[in-house]
């Protein structure tokens, strides 16, 4: 048995953290606060009460507030822009995964030269080192999904290639705050997209070829809370406690990506919201989840008898049913955003050009043919 670990992030977790910020020690004077492009953040006043806790630091800071759902290369190389413009020596994100994911890349490109492209490792990407890591980066993260905020990944869009990528130990978040108060404003289907990102990020790093004790330990726990809370959180958004639940939930799911690693469910769906940025992570997640699991079972009997058990029951593929049933989500069909049958090839190859490296973690060699396989199958 070997493995490392070192997480370096500071979780802030639990209900009222965010006020937290305005004594806690943070990594510079000057912040690019990263939002996305909607409303949600200064309609709730979360803007408002962040930039207020910050100037009781005597931080200053400027808005970023262009992150599309899908966060593209375009606007985390005007991020950077903007960053280094302002002498800006960190950043913080507010937000969901698409904020906190842009945050990591802007951090990025404010200290190093070229464009976020030339680091990428595959698909067109050019593979060049990152030479000068990352300015530090904070994330105060207002859904329960990506558990980005406990890794140090990041996922960008570059025309049709969607691509993960980070520069451990630089993309680590340095302080995470967690504060599920933050989250009771998410309407019902995207708390069910939000809380499957999650559950799949602990299901895949479970099942993965590389899963190590520490993930275990985190991805049955993370797995057991989803089951249990994310359908009361999608019934009743005001369940504190359903959302805290899932809160910690998504947190763990983030500490499995730092241990062990998603597997190519997540290629497979890069590559389908890369042709379709309409597409919702989580959605296309479950889109794939029955058929992609259904797939991998006869490799993984043991692990889907302990992921079952943890869900309360002992199919895990039949609970995972239930689960989208409880939730609401059940009667997604690809078609409903936009894919056609006729692309499934070429979303299958996609996946295999831009995200393939994650194939190397599956439980059992996939091979392009079976993904079209998967993808016809999961098609409706």
């Amino acid at each position: 048995m070997n493995f490392d670990y070192h997480i370096p992030t500071k979780i802030l977790f639990g209900a009222g953290k965010l006020n937290q910020l305005a004594e806690e020690p943070l990594p510079g004077t000057k912040a690019l606060i990263v939002i996305s492009n909607g409303t949600s953040m200064r309609k709730h006043g979360y803007l408002q009460r962040l930039e207020e806790l910050l100037k009781q630091q005597n931080i200053e800071t400027i808005v970023y507030d262009k992150i599309q759902a899908n966060p593209i290369k375009e606007h985390v190389m005007e991020g950077a822009a903007v960053a280094k413009e302002n002498d800006c020596d960190f950043v913080v994100a507010l937000g969901g995964g698409s904020p906190i994911d842009a945050a990591k890349a802007i951090a990025i490109m404010a200290v190093n030269p070229g464009d976020y492209w030339d680091y990428i490792g595959s698909g067109s990407g050019k593979g060049e080192p990152v030479e000068n890591g990352a300015l530090p980066i904070v994330a105060v993260t207002t859904t329960a999904g990506t558990g980005t905020e406990a890794d140090p990944w990041t996922v960008i869009t570059n025309g049709n290639e969607k691509i993960g990528f980070g520069v451990p130990p630089f993309t680590f978040p340095t302080i995470s705050v967690v504060d599920p108060e933050l989250m009771v404003s998410i309407p019902p289907h995207l708390t069910a997209y939000q809380g499957f990102d999650a559950f799949f990020h602990a299901v895949e790093g479970y099942i993965a070829n590389v899963a190590t004790p520490m993930s275990d330990i985190y991805a049955l726990e993370s797995i057991r809370l989803v089951a249990e809370y994310l359908p009361r959180a999608v019934a009743d958004g005001s369940d504190l406690e359903a959302r805290e639940k899932v809160a910690l939930a998504n947190t763990l799911s983030g500490l499995v990506e730092s241990t062990s690693c998603c597997i190519s469910e997540h290629s497979l769906e890069h590559a389908m919201s890369a042709f379709h940025p309409e597409l919702p992570h989580g959605a296309g997640l479950i889109l794939l989840s029955e058929t992609y699991f259904s797939h991998f079972a006869p490799h993984c009997a043991e692990r889907y008898t302990k992921m079952a058990s943890a869900m309360g029951g002992t199919n895990f593929v039949a609970e995972l049913v239930a689960m989208q049933e409880q939730c609401g989500v059940r009667n997604l069909k690809m078609s409903d955003f936009g894919i056609m049958e006729d692309e499934l090839e070429a979303i299958a190859a996609n996946a295999f050009d831009t995200m393939g490296f994650l194939c190397d973690f599956d439980p059992a060699p996939l091979s392009p043919e079976q993904a079209v396989t998967i993808l016809r199958t999961a098609y409706r």
